[in-house]
């Protein structure tokens, strides 16, 4: 039982503090829950804010910034219903991530929901490797969208005569005419539905240039029977009704309006007819183009002047399979290539179909760990919800993605300008006092201006440290996590080390995830064991990744430092107890 105040007396922030504090003391499962019954007010504003326009919500470790993103998508599922048939679309940082936030929605009865990363937004698109941190900068800036515009748009035919066969004879299209259906057909259509309407113009100026010929021929045969005729009818004079039947409406060769409707579609459902404009106006594969442009230094120079030579040797130099970096670029390409059929939705649940359909248009778009999107990584984001009603979460001062990004404003103006609301989580609810105590410093080196959020509460566990050399990780990390589940019997624990550790960790860790700072993003742990900090922080955007790191626990932090000496007998051991 909880003995809150309800007349206004308290002083305190938070609502139903007795509630909220009891949650946040449970255990960890591994498995993000529902939160509706101790949101809090600035929480709830948020979840509750209109849906008009991009909202950047912008919140520091452990405010709760996905059970904010995820409410909302409820919220607005349930007061927006033609977002039901639209489906929404919940973006997030890794595969692991989507998996921990799994059970949210369906929990708060919510289905036409798509879960996805970025990486896996194209669903017969798979990255097949890593990249260095200067190629995700290079091909992530805004730059490429009117690369790849120009580029496509450089590869539609030119205008000129156009001879076609049909049935024997040969018609001709006049130049001036091709340039006119073309500069129709492309105007605002992307590259393969601009073809079709062209196709499709190009049918009925045939038909028409067939029907014409045929009544010019007809003309001309005419004229020569003109003598025979009237020598016909001047005999025929008496009969009157003779006359009228022969009068030149019945063999002057016009064809009728279904006559030449019926010659049209004949022209479009012809073989020989779409080889010529398949031929002319070929179909592309958005991989072939893609992978031709990125490795041809010529093009990149011509199609992207605002890279230096040296980004473009880069660029030219990298390897055949995908990249991250390169998803989006692909994206872009696909849209303005097109579809060359239009996609039939398959699947029996509207998420399903949704997934499935590169073209789906979202009711809504929720983007959780915001910060870490590329400005060709908006683009993909906007192309999918045209309407703009994004709620995109995050920490600006967590950002580790290979951008130089330092302000919500620098990560969106390529995307949204300055048209944008943005709101502030304050309130860190996971992470214990005793652990947020150690952020400030580390986000003064990270080259952070905002402040860090206030901790509501205390675990009385004071954050460890243990220094060892290199050869004793192995054991002392075995160790050190053997007594973290020990006292958090029934909870989570986790590890986080720098990249280049993860994999000899793994292999001695086997019940315990592994992780680097990165791919600790939006999860939590009872208990976080945090190997060798400076070797994080000595990595690219290192401050950003080791103030993540930091406040991944609800409870407890223990660090093991490395050093090329032998640890003091005097250094602080873990608490046991």
């Amino acid at each position: 039982m909880d003995d809150e105040p309800l007349d206004g007396s308290a002083t305190a922030d938070l609502v139903g503090e007795g509630a909220l504090l009891a949650a946040l003391d449970q255990r960890r499962t591994g498995r993000m829950s529902t939160a509706i019954s101790t949101l809090q007010r600035e929480q709830d504003d948020i979840i509750r804010a209109e849906a008009t326009g991009p909202l950047i919500v912008q919140g520091g470790p452990g405010t709760g910034k996905t059970v904010v993103a995820l409410h909302r998508v409820a919220y607005l599922l349930f007061t927006h219903r033609k977002m039901t048939d639209q489906a929404v679309l919940v973006l997030g940082p890794s595969p692991r991530f989507l998996q921990y936030i799994a059970q949210v929605l369906p929990a708060l009865g919510e289905t036409a929901v798509v879960s996805a990363t970025c990486d896996t937004l194209l669903a017969d698109i798979h990255v097949g490797r890593d990249e260095s941190r200067r190629l995700a900068e290079i091909k992530g800036r805004a730059l490429w969208q009117p690369t790849l515009e120009s580029y496509v748009t450089s590869l539609l035919p030119r205008p000129r005569e156009l001879k076609l066969r049909w049935e024997g004879e040969f018609y001709v299209i006049p130049a001036a005419t091709v340039a006119q259906a073309l500069a129709s057909a492309v105007q605002g259509r992307p590259y393969h539905r601009a073809r079709a309407a062209f196709a499709e113009q190009l049918h009925h100026r045939l038909a028409d240039v067939v029907a014409e010929q045929r009544e010019t021929l007809m003309a001309e045969m005419e004229e020569g029977f003109e003598d025979i005729l009237a020598r016909v009818d001047k005999g025929m004079a008496h009969d009157h009704s003779s006359t009228e039947a022969s009068t030149g409406s019945d063999i002057n060769g016009l064809l009728s309006e279904e006559e030449v409707e019926e010659l049209r579609c004949r022209i479009a459902e012809n073989t020989t007819i779409a080889r010529f404009i398949e031929a002319w106006w070929p179909t592309l594969d958005p991989e072939t183009l893609l992978g031709g442009l990125l490795t041809d230094r010529t093009l990149l120079a011509r199609f992207a002047p605002q890279l230096s030579p040296e980004e473009v040797a880069a660029v030219a130099a990298e390897p055949t399979p995908w990249a991250s970096s390169d998803i989006p670029l692909l994206d872009a390409l696909a849209d303005l290539l097109g579809d060359v059929d239009t996609p039939q939705p398959q699947g029996e649940f509207l998420a399903e179909r949704a997934r499935r359909q590169r073209g789906w248009v979202y009711g809504h778009v929720v983007i959780d760990e915001a910060q870490e999107l590329s400005e060709m990584q908006w683009q993909m984001v906007l192309r999918r919800c045209p309407s703009r009603s994004i709620t995109a979460v995050g920490d600006i001062d967590q950002a580790e993605a290979a951008h130089r990004h330092t302000s919500w404003a620098q990560a969106v103006r390529a995307a949204f300008g300055d048209r944008w609301t943005a709101a502030e989580l304050t309130i860190c609810y996971r992470t214990p006092r005793e652990v947020m105590d150690l952020t400030e410093p580390v986000l003064k080196k990270a080259g952070s201006h905002n402040t860090p959020p206030r901790a509501v509460r205390s675990s009385g566990i004071a954050p460890w440290e243990r220094t060892i050399t290199p050869a004793e990780l192995a054991g002392a990390a075995v160790d050190a996590v053997r007594q973290l589940q020990q006292r958090w019997h029934g909870g989570t624990v986790g590890v986080i080390a720098p990249a280049e550790r993860i994999a000899a960790l793994q292999a001695v860790l086997s019940d315990v995830p592994a992780l680097t700072a990165t791919q600790s993003k939006g999860l939590e742990w009872d208990a976080t064991l945090l190997i060798d900090p400076r070797g994080i922080a000595a990595e690219p955007r290192g401050w950003n990744g080791l103030y993540v790191a930091l406040t991944r626990c609800t409870q407890e932090l223990g660090q093991l430092t490395l050093t090329q000496q032998s640890p003091h007998l005097d250094q602080e051991r873990p608490p046991t107890s």
